[in-house]
Formats: structure tokens, sequence, C-alpha cells
């Protein structure tokens, strides 16, 4: 039984999308890649760090993406070719640890406590996985090695790309003491700017503060999760992926949303990849669930019981109920994301509305979708999209 503090790596492919992008095409190396589309209802996947030399973000709409560097390279999603890449990534976290938490396609946690018998420490078991990644892909992973989960995550971000960060047990304190206050989780803009105003402006700041002082100052749920990640206390273990329970993507916005076009344009988008991966995961939700956060930490919840479904505009529909249910409009979108939950199989019998739209005509829509499917696969996730759908009715 291996005993002690815990080692916990967070591994996170440099640019995953624009690198396999460069890759694959060596007439892309060197130059700024932006995997998304440029239009006003498109988002940024990623893109290389040329690119982001511009001021590019993931999740930044495309049209201020090219706003922001004309001379960008835009590339439509192959997410048949990420996952495939994924796959040989994951293949080699598993060689070292089955505890392996997946974030999403290119980073994840792995708890390699129980591993150093046999592999060596974290920090000799974080070389060779970026070894073997760079053998099996030609692409760069950073690592950050600490005793949490948090840490690490920050530790890996620090020397990107291809970058390598060490935490000691003990150091977990002194090594976030001096970043500035944007790497703790959940701190943007707007909080910042209310922590600025209390007189805290780096991570060893907050330090100085006891976990009561900030709960009175910041609210009970601000004020914990401050205390908690700026003095390296975070405790959650790494969760193996098992049989999944949900299904959901979120983003989170350089910029607060204001206007309900443009919210409601990202809620659609993320309904399709949410939908996407039910249908190719042969599974339909009987839940769906809106979150939203407001800036600085407010963050709110919002779920529905629904009829058994895979459909991007039922998820949709019942996700824009939710949102008008949460958002009052007076405050901008720091987050939004959309979750599938209680799965069941496909195959299992729905029953059919009474009146109308897609769920009372599932043949017929169930043939779209699979062949809307078709063209993402061969094509990207970019290369067909809904419309505008009205969400009382049918596309608009």
């Amino acid at each position: 039984m291996t005993t002690g503090p815990r080692t916990i790596l967070h591994a996170d492919m440099d640019a995953f999308f624009a690198a396999i992008e460069q890759r694959d095409r060596p007439e892309l190396r060197g130059k700024p890649v932006i995997v998304g589309g440029d239009g006003p209802r498109q988002v940024v996947s990623t893109c290389s760090y040329e690119a982001r030399r511009f001021g590019v973000r993931s999740a930044m709409p495309g049209a201020e993406a090219r706003r922001r560097c004309p001379q960008g390279i835009f590339v439509p999603p192959r997410m048949a070719a990420y996952a495939a890449v994924s796959a040989q990534v994951q293949a080699v976290f598993e060689q070292f640890t089955d505890e392996v938490e997946p974030l999403s396609l290119d980073e994840a946690f792995l708890d390699v406590t129980g591993s150093r018998l046999l592999f060596g420490d974290g920090e000799t078991i974080a070389r060779r996985i970026k070894r073997e990644v760079l053998e099996r892909t030609q692409l760069t992973v950073s690592v950050g090695v600490a005793t949490s989960k948090f840490v690490a995550k920050v530790a890996s971000d620090l020397q990107k790309p291809d970058g390598l960060v060490v935490v000691a047990p003990g150091d977990e304190k002194g090594f976030l003491a001096g970043l500035p206050l944007a790497r703790l989780w959940g701190v943007g803009p707007a909080t910042r700017q209310t922590l600025e105003r209390a007189g805290l402006s780096t991570i060893a700041d907050v330090q100085s503060r006891s976990r009561a002082a900030l709960c009175q100052a910041f609210g009970d749920h601000l004020g914990a999760h401050l205390f908690v990640l700026a003095n390296g206390l975070d405790a959650r273990p790494v969760e193996a992926e098992r049989e999944a329970r949900s299904i959901g993507h979120e983003l989170t916005f350089v910029d607060d949303l204001h206007t309900d076009d443009e919210v409601r344009a990202l809620l659609l988008r993320l309904s399709e990849k949410v939908a996407r991966r039910l249908r190719r995961a042969g599974l339909r939700a009987t839940v769906v669930r809106l979150k939203l956060r407001h800036p600085p930490f407010d963050t709110l919840t919002r779920q529905k019981k629904v009829a058994a479904t895979a459909d991007e505009l039922e998820l949709y529909r019942t996700a824009a109920a939710l949102l008008d249910d949460a958002w009052d409009r007076r405050r901008g979108v720091r987050l939004l994301g959309v979750t599938a939950a209680d799965l069941v199989d496909a195959d299992r019998p729905v029953q059919q509305g009474l009146f109308g739209g897609a769920a009372a005509r599932p043949q017929q829509r169930d043939k779209l979708l699979r062949a809307l499917d078709a063209i993402k696969d061969r094509h990207g996730d970019d290369a067909v999209h809904h419309g505008g759908p009205d969400p009382d009715g049918g596309d608009a």
C-alpha cells in the first residue's frame, strides 16, 4: 500500500486541434491557424500559438478572432481525426495508471500515487508520458505534477508548450503565492476587480486572509472557494471514467455575453455538440440541464425532465426555456453549459408527442440527424448547422 502525499498529474496537449492540423498539413506550420469558423455565430475551438500572439483564444467568437488576426488561417474542425489522436494519448496514460479522469479530448488528470513503486516518482512518470506521447503522435503535451488537481493544473499551464512543472509536497502555498489572481479557477475580470478593491492583488494576498474573513467579505461560496484554492487544499479525487451518467458541454467566455441573440446562438451550438455525443454513444437524455454563470462567480443551474431524446432541437428548446427562467438579461453571461442527464439506451421505446414538432416525427427526424452526422463526420463539426431555431416550433 502506498503511503504519503498523493501524486497527481495534469496532462494538457498543446494547442491540440491546431497542432494536429499543422502536423497533417506542413504548409500550416509556423502560421496562425484558427480551428473554427469566422462567422458571427461561430466560435474558436482552439488556435495555434502563432494566433494566440494576436489575442485569439478558445471560445472567442469567430468574427472577433478575424478582427484580431486578419491573416489567420481558419480551418474547419475534424473531430473524428482529433478523437483518434486523443485515443492514442489516452492509451499512453493508461500504461501508467487506471486512475485517469479525462476532461476533454486534449487533457486529463492522472492519479499515479499507486504507480510510483513501479514507474518512479511523479516527475519520472511525467517525463515518460511526454516522451511516449511525442513518439506516438508527433505532438507535445505539457504536464504539471503536484499533490492536488488544482495545483497540478496550474503547473501544467506555466511553461507551455512542451512544459513540465513539478510542485513538491509542502511547496503548494509558496508555488501559488506569487501568481496573479486570474490563476484561481472562477476568478475572471469582474471577480478580480472585486478582490482588488478589497486590497487583494495576488494569490499571496488571498492566503493572508482567514477562511472566515474571506467568507465575510465575499460570501460563503466564493470565500470558501478562494480559501481552498489559494492555499492548495484541493482534496478532490481523480475520478476515473466509468459509464457516462451525463454528457455535457460548456464554454467560458473571454468577454461576457450580453445580447439574447449571441447567447441563444451559442446555446444551440452547445445543444448540437451534446446531441451528437449522445447519438455516438447510443444514448438518449431524459433530463436537460442548463448552467449559467454571471460575473463575478454567481452560477445558476436549472433542469427539466423530457421525453427521452438525442435531438439537438429538443435539447435546445428545453435549454432555451430554462434560460428564460434563469437569466434576467440585466447581467452578462460568463459561462454557458448544456448537459444531458439521466441517460437511457437509444433503443428504448420513446413515447411520441401528441402535437407535432420533431418529437412527433421520429423516423423522419432520425433520418435527418443521421444525414447531418454523416456530413460532419466527413467535413467537420462546422460543415453544417441548424439555423436559428424557434424554441416553440420548427427551424426559423
